[in-house]
């Protein structure tokens, strides 16, 4: 069904028209196909790039669309209801580009932005680490300082897990270790995908997202010149959990789009299957799930919703965007799993999209810190009264 959107401008009413149709006619067509053979849609996101829609949340000065998050949010879920493939990897995209954006020096933004925002490139976020996923400040990558005689810069030596994008992204935004233990130590860097000792790992065998690579990023021996720092050194730690309280809100958006396609799904059959003589949708054992589902969806867009609002205010959002997260990907889960029940053992065959939606919804509840991470955050504030 169509969404009602509260849109603040005409300009952002026509840039979700034109994210709607590009959605219908590139996304729609190929999604079902690239899954089942985890085929990467490289060329939709050149196509999304030339439209504008990469660099959406990012100054116009530097090649960005100058768009709240409120409106950029809103792109990533219509996306994401036709493909989440795309929806997400757009997500992942702004993820990498915010360190630049926020944290770098005014030349190192004139020097990458046009670049990473200009639609013909893509990110990739190299922070999770095999054994430190959720445990992040524990990474073990290291970036070592050259000293100037011998030419300055960093050699780093690491393997990063789990990066979306993983040997297909044009640039990684990594985060290494450049002094002692703990949190102070980590320092973030730019590393162009074409640069010498970064190799990749075939990407994992997963449940879904299929078409989305995920792989191992491996840094061996890597030169970086002194300019690839992004923000003072040791404090790259702070830059990753900036990055992802915004992160967190395109995950959301993404797993409310998964869960109004399968709602939409849902709805559809139960108003075309008859039993008994009736559409299934007339059974108030179905009309009430339906009636469940849809109320989650809408509540799950109005919170990462409210959560944009206070970030494009300025107001701290952190707190809001775990929130967002949390139960935007849990109602996704449940949603997609309740779909599959309305249509029955058809939703059981990969001949309709339910099945899909199901497994793509999990990995909602695991990406940019899991829900378990998302509760502490949210208690932690609770009991700090912030």
């Amino acid at each position: 069904m169509t969404v009602e959107r509260r849109l603040p401008t005409p300009e952002a009413r026509e840039l979700l028209a034109l994210t709607r149709e590009l959605a219908e006619k590139e996304l729609r067509p190929r999604a079902a196909e690239s899954e089942r053979t985890a085929t990467f849609p490289r060329e939709v996101f050149r196509t999304l790039g030339r439209a504008g829609l990469l660099g959406l949340p990012y100054p116009e000065r530097y090649g960005g669309g100058g768009q709240p998050y409120e409106v950029y949010l809103q792109v990533v879920e219509e996306l994401a209801t036709e493909w989440l493939t795309v929806g997400l990897g757009l997500s992942v995209h702004t993820l990498a580009c915010f360190p630049v954006a926020e944290f770098g020096g005014e030349r190192q933004r004139a020097d990458l932005l046009p670049g990473l925002l200009g639609g013909e490139t893509l990110g990739a976020y190299c922070l999770s680490e095999a054994h430190s996923g959720s445990d992040a400040a524990a990474l073990r990558t290291r970036a070592e300082a050259v000293a100037p005689e011998a030419g300055g810069g960093y050699r780093v030596h690491g393997a990063k897990s789990w990066i979306t994008h993983g040997g297909a992204a044009d640039f990684y935004t990594l985060f290494a270790r450049t002094g002692g233990p703990g949190p102070d130590g980590i320092s973030c860097f730019h590393v162009p995908a074409n640069a010498e000792g970064l190799a990749f790992d075939p990407p994992e065998h997963k449940m879904g997202l299929n078409a989305s690579p995920t792989a191992v990023v491996r840094f061996d021996d890597v030169a970086l010149p002194a300019a690839a720092r992004i923000g003072p050194e040791g404090r790259g730690f702070s830059i990753a959990l900036a990055a992802l309280d915004s992160g967190r809100l395109g995950i959301a958006a993404g797993a409310v789009g998964v869960a109004q396609a399968a709602l939409d799904l849902a709805v559809d059959h139960a108003r075309q299957r008859r039993q008994f003589g009736r559409p299934i949708g007339e059974f108030q054992g179905v009309s009430f799930l339906l009636a469940d589902m849809a109320t989650q969806v809408a509540a799950a867009r109005e919170l990462y919703l409210a959560a944009a609002r206070l970030r494009d205010a300025g107001r701290p959002f952190g707190t809001q965007a775990a929130m967002a997260k949390l139960f935007a990907s849990d109602t996704a889960m449940r949603v997609t799993t309740d779909a599959v029940q309305v249509l029955g053992g058809g939703g059981y065959t990969a001949d309709l999209p339910a099945e899909r939606l199901m497994r793509e919804a999990k990995v909602l509840q695991i990406v940019e810190g899991t829900n378990q991470i998302q509760r502490m955050v949210v208690g932690r504030a609770l009991v700090r009264g912030s």
